[in-house]
C-alpha cells in the first residue's frame, strides 16, 4: 500500500541569509553546547527552519552521552544560512564543539514535493553512513526509505562538501536528512515537540535507532574515515 502523504511540508518563506555573523545576530537566535565526549551531535538548523531536527540532537545526544551543539532560530524565522557558509572564527560555542569532537552527526530537515519518505545519509564518512543507515532499517517503519547511496540523493543534501561542519573533525561525519512526514506528528497536526506537541511514534522510532548506531559506534579500526 502506497503511504499518504503528510499533511504538512516545510512552511514557506525561507529567507537567505549571507553569513553567520549575521545568523547569530537576528533577535531570537540562540546556541547550546555541550562537551561530552568525543562523539557530537548536531542541528545547525534548528527552530523555525527545519523543525524538531534540534529536538532529535538534542535527545541523541543526551541519551548516548554525545557532545551536542545546535543553533536554535526562533518561531517565525526562517533564514537559511548554507552549510559551508557555518565557517570557523564567528562562533566560539561552535569552534569550541568541533575541536572537542573527532566524529559527528549531522541532523538536517528537507522537504521536497516529490519524495516525503526518504531518510537521506550523507557526510563524507561513507563506512559510517552505512552504519547508520543499518541501524535505521531495523528500527523504522516500511513505509520510509533509508537511503545510503549517494548517488541516489539530491546533490544538495549528500554533506559531503569538505567546509560542511559535519566534515570538520578528524573522523568525519554523518549528515541525516529528514523528511517532513517523520517529523510532523499526524495526530496532532503539528511538528513534534511544537508548542506542546509530544513527539510522534516515528520520531521516537528514529532517535532510538540514531541513537543505538551511536552506542554501536565500530572502532577506528573497523571504520576507516
Amino acid at each position: 500500500m502506497t503511504p499518504t502523504a503528510p499533511e504538512a511540508t516545510e512552511p514557506v518563506g525561507v529567507t537567505p541569509i549571507t553569513s553567520l555573523a549575521d545568523l547569530l545576530a537576528v533577535d531570537g537566535v540562540s546556541e547550546e553546547m555541550e562537551i561530552r565526549s568525543a562523539v557530537g551531535v548536531l542541528a545547525i538548523h534548528g527552530g523555525g527552519l527545519e523543525r524538531a531536527t534540534d529536538v532529535v540532537a538534542r535527545e541523541v545526544a543526551a541519551r548516548t552521552g554525545s557532545s551536542f551543539y545546535a543553533l536554535v532560530q526562533p518561531d517565525g524565522s526562517r533564514r537559511h544560512l548554507p552549510s559551508i557558509r557555518f565557517i570557523p572564527g564567528v562562533s566560539e560555542k561552535l569552534d569550541s564543539f568541533l575541536r572537542e569532537v573527532d566524529t559527528v552527526m549531522s541532523i538536517h530537515g528537507y522537504g521536497r514535493h516529490d519524495d516525503f519518505w526518504a531518510v537521506l545519509v550523507g557526510g563524507a564518512n561513507r563506512p559510517l553512513a552505512h552504519h547508520v543507515a543499518g541501524h535505521l532499517r531495523e528500527t523504522l517503519p516500511e513505509e520510509y526509505r533509508v537511503v545510503d547511496d549517494v548517488d541516489a540523493m539530491p546533490r544538495t543534501l549528500r554533506g559531503l562538501h569538505p567546509d560542511n561542519p559535519v566534515n570538520h573533525p578528524a573522523g568525519g561525519g554523518v549528515q541525516v536528512e529528514l523528511p517532513p512526514s517523520i517529523r510532523w506528528n499526524r495526530d496532532h497536526r503539528d511538528w513534534s515537540d511544537h508548542d506542546g506537541t509530544p513527539r510522534s511514534e516515528h520520531l521516537e522510532l528514529l532517535i532510538d535507532g540514531l541513537s543505538a548506531a551511536i552506542q554501536d559506534l565500530p572502532t577506528a579500526d573497523e571504520t576507516p574515515s
